[in-house]
């Protein structure tokens, strides 16, 4: 969050300047640590969290979004995704993707009841 801040302000301010305001904040960084952060390959955690919230997104739209983090996390391992509840829980969170109420499939879309 703090280098998608220095991102947005620093054609405008400068890297230095930034870091040297944040400083006298909780959200102190260094501009080595900002370009450290710039320059290092993405952790595979965010990589693999990527490709599950794509996997989750088509899932949750081709099911009318009323799949939980219960019934995705099932799907998610019917289609050969080996993922954690815990992490469907948390990725479906980041989304906003909530699970509809029971029947919801049938009283919107009579034709999938």
């Amino acid at each position: 969050m703090k280098v998608e801040f220095i991102d947005r302000y620093k054609d405008e301010h400068g890297v230095q300047p930034i870091c040297d305001a944040l400083s006298e904040t909780s959200a102190a960084i260094a501009p080595s640590s900002y370009y450290a952060a710039k320059t290092r390959p993405p952790s595979a955690r965010s990589v693999r969290d990527a490709e599950l919230t794509a996997a989750i997104t088509t899932m949750y739209e081709e099911n009318y979004h009323v799949y939980g983090a219960r019934k995705m996390w099932k799907e998610l391992g019917r289609a050969g995704h080996q993922v954690a509840r815990c992490t469907v829980e948390r990725l479906m969170r980041a989304e906003g993707l909530k699970g509809g109420p029971a029947g919801q499939v049938a009283a919107h879309h009579p034709a999938k009841g």
